[in-house]
């Protein structure tokens, strides 16, 4: 992969970590407890409970995304961005474009996946 490929999908990581870190930081200011706030009813207080639950989840998908976009940039600064980590060969742009974190080419993920499922079978 040559550098400005290279650079774009460096820009474009950097993007992305910047957004999940503006939607954590937004989290954190918002309310996730309600403090002091007695609720009327048990509706609301499991409405709420639920609405608490799915956002600490998404934080916590969000989390490990940022693990594998910094494991990404790591990549890119040591040139193996691009490159499969099981058969050695390049990862297609289309599949860095739509998920710029693979570390597998779409021939070696379908396998795994294949595996997967023979395994919870």
């Amino acid at each position: 992969m040559d550098q400005k490929t290279r650079d774009y999908f460096k820009e474009e990581l950097l993007k992305q970590k910047q957004e999940i870190l503006s939607d954590a930081a937004r989290t954190m200011n918002e309310r996730l407890v309600v403090a002091g706030e007695e609720l009327s009813d048990s509706v609301d207080r499991s409405s709420m409970e639920t609405d608490r639950n799915f956002t600490l989840r998404l934080r916590d998908r969000e989390r490990k995304l940022l693990k594998k976009i910094d494991e990404a940039l790591e990549r890119i600064e040591d040139k193996t961005f691009g490159v499969c980590e099981k058969c050695g060969e390049d990862i297609s742009v289309n599949r860095l474009k739509v998920r710029p974190v693979a570390t597998l080419c779409i021939g070696c993920k379908e396998e795994q996946e294949k595996n997967e499922k023979k395994l919870m079978s």
